[in-house]
């Protein structure tokens, strides 16, 4: 009865310490991901969130299609379960995120982002229904307060931004949930496969939402490559190689990457953008980074 379940979890195929390729991923997914806030909101001065959101999931199913090892076909018992971590890893985020940048900067999102490992072990244990003991439990009262910290700053005043706020700890959680579901489909079906086939599923679902934002959208070069290489590189390449990390080295320990995006948001936002950040809030990433690392730490028995 319980391999009916559609949240099925499973941990990662190896408990040794990160290999060299493990550090490489990670590195390639902190500078890529870092770099996609900063590249929906250049994609916002022209186009609507519903358009970025959708163009994104038919760019990153298309890439991955290209390659034959992505086309792989998934059991019918699985199929749910690919439709879910399609919804649950890019569907809900994109649009999301895309929706939440009106209101939020882009360095704000990504140093939320900081929350992700923390978030993931928060739906791990929704999942078991275990609570942590020892430094997991600590990092979660930590992580929660770096969260809070980072926030505060944008949910007072005349122009509020807490909707925007909202947003991206919603989609952050849609993450930790889509962390949860990658170990058991990423060994069965390989991490092109389990992204190709669950980011087709969320373009699908996602089509009358994207339809919808075209009439409102004005394609100009720079939005219009902006959400390109979002597309290819975030949404399908990235996602596809971090997928086959958390398939070795377990849901916690692969969402890591939550420590360096944040750094790579802050830094292009400001930089480029000329996005203010308080003081409090690059403190607050800090205290989530380390609330985050308590998290990843094996759990006290």
């Amino acid at each position: 009865m319980a391999e009916r379940r559609i949240v099925v979890t499973g941990q990662g195929s190896t408990t040794a310490a990160y290999a060299g390729v493990d550090w490489l991923v990670l590195l390639a997914t902190s500078l890529i991901w870092g770099a996609s806030f900063l590249l929906i909101a250049e994609a916002l001065e022209s186009l609507d969130p519903r358009v970025i959101a959708w163009t994104r999931l038919v760019l990153g199913a298309g890439i991955l299609a290209l390659f034959r090892r992505a086309r792989r076909r998934i059991d019918p018992e699985d199929r749910a379960r690919i439709v879910v971590v399609g919804l649950a890893s890019a569907g809900l985020p994109a649009i999301l995120f895309a929706v939440a940048e009106q209101s939020v900067s882009s360095a704000l999102a990504g140093m939320l982002v900081s929350a992700t490992p923390m978030a993931t072990v928060v739906i791990a244990i929704a999942l078991d229904r275990t609570w942590p003991k020892g430094p997991q439990r600590w990092g979660l009262v930590v992580g929660f307060l770096g969260v809070v910290l980072m926030a505060y700053p944008n949910l007072s005043g005349t122009n509020s931004a807490a909707p925007g706020v909202v947003m991206v700890i919603v989609a952050v959680f849609s993450y930790g949930l889509g962390n949860n579901m990658y170990p058991p489909l990423q060994q069965k079906y390989g991490a092109m496969s389990v992204m190709m086939w669950a980011q087709a599923a969320a373009a699908m679902l996602l089509t009358p939402i994207g339809l919808t934002g075209l009439p409102s959208s004005e394609w100009q070069l720079i939005p219009v490559v902006a959400v390109a290489v979002l597309g290819v590189f975030g949404t399908g390449i990235a996602r596809a190689i971090h997928v086959s990390l958390v398939g070795r080295v377990g849901p916690s320990r692969g969402a890591i990457a939550g420590y360096t995006i944040p750094v790579v948001a802050l830094l292009l936002g400001v930089f480029v953008r000329d996005e203010t950040v308080e003081p409090i809030q690059v403190f607050a990433v800090a205290v989530a980074v380390a609330g985050a690392w308590l998290v990843s730490r094996r759990e006290s028995r």
